[in-house]
């Protein structure tokens, strides 16, 4: 394949985890295509959700507030390529951006950090997490626990742990894992926090128009975590969930098929309608979350958009 005439741009995010999927990323296409280092180099950009960190999500603009300066430093020409946790990625894209490949999906477990397991937290324990699907999850489990926001990335969100804002926290394993900090925490079993749709996956984009720089980047792409990501993203498409809604779904191969697991949750853990199909194809993750929702409360469909 030719080789790029000029050294390639990856934009990315500057947060230490950020950059160390960056740094995978880079190193996963000097490897494929006996690049020298030089004929890659990493740009940090800083976003919206890195700027604003006392706010949830979901009331500040959503994933998009992760991905909108990347997409236009893309747009613009500014870098060739940008990589994204693809958990944050909204579903809808724009047409002009495709996503070219990921990397080999890390763990998918939440663990927990703070204490062994949520048995062993005391009655009405203070947990801090951002995330509506693990609010809901604590909730379902523990209606008993408090939960107060923390964001930020994984060195604020335990520096805050340890300060005594809370007395645990949940971080994802592949996050920990990428960092170092795989000894960090404490598995939770899919039964209790099945994850969010896409976590732990890193995904690569770049403009549609770019046939080079994707073909370069197709060489990378793992097919496994393609596909069963491929599937979570369309049951999350189906639900047309949006950040404020707690959505969970693991897909795993089994033989030539994928096995889809998803579940819809109230905001407070008191209803949880949950499912697993056997898939032919990754589009097909639609009909799971058709499946939900007809089983859900009218209040709870009335949170997905149904």
């Amino acid at each position: 394949m030719t080789m790029p005439l000029t050294p390639l741009r990856l934009g990315t995010r500057g947060s230490p985890l950020a950059l160390a999927q960056a740094h995978a990323v880079r190193d996963a296409l000097l490897a494929a295509h006996g690049w020298d280092p030089e004929m890659i180099s990493i740009h940090p950009i800083t976003t919206d959700g890195d700027r604003v960190q006392d706010r949830a999500l979901a009331e500040i603009g959503g994933k998009a507030l992760w991905t909108k300066e990347l997409d236009r430093a893309l747009a613009h020409g500014a870098i060739d390529f940008s990589v994204h946790s693809m958990k944050d990625v909204e579903t809808l894209r724009p047409a002009e951006i495709t996503l070219a490949a990921m990397l080999p999906r890390e763990d998918v477990h939440d663990r927990l950090i703070g204490a062994e397991t949520l048995a062993a937290l005391p009655i009405g324990a203070v947990v801090g997490t951002s995330a509506p699907r693990r609010k809901a999850q604590l909730l379902r489990a523990r209606p008993d626990l408090h939960i107060i926001l923390f964001r930020g990335n994984v060195a604020t969100r335990l520096a805050r742990l340890a300060d005594g804002e809370a007395q645990a926290t949940l971080l994802a394993a592949a996050g920990l894992n990428r960092l170092g900090q795989s000894q960090v925490g404490h598995d939770m079993p899919f039964e209790t926090m099945l994850p969010a749709p896409s976590q732990a996956a890193v995904g690569i984009e770049t403009l549609s128009e770019s046939r080079l720089v994707r073909g370069w980047l197709e060489a990378i792409n793992h097919l496994p975590t393609w596909l069963c990501v491929g599937a979570e993203r369309a049951f999350l498409a189906g639900l047309a969930a949006d950040c404020h809604s707690p959505v969970a779904a693991l897909a795993e191969l089994d033989g030539g098929a994928i096995r889809l697991r998803g579940e819809i949750l109230a905001e407070d853990g008191s209803e949880t309608v949950a499912g697993e199909l056997m898939l032919d194809t990754p589009e097909d993750g639609a009909t799971l979350a058709a499946h939900l929702l007809a089983q859900a409360s009218p209040a709870l469909r009335a949170r997905f958009g149904a």
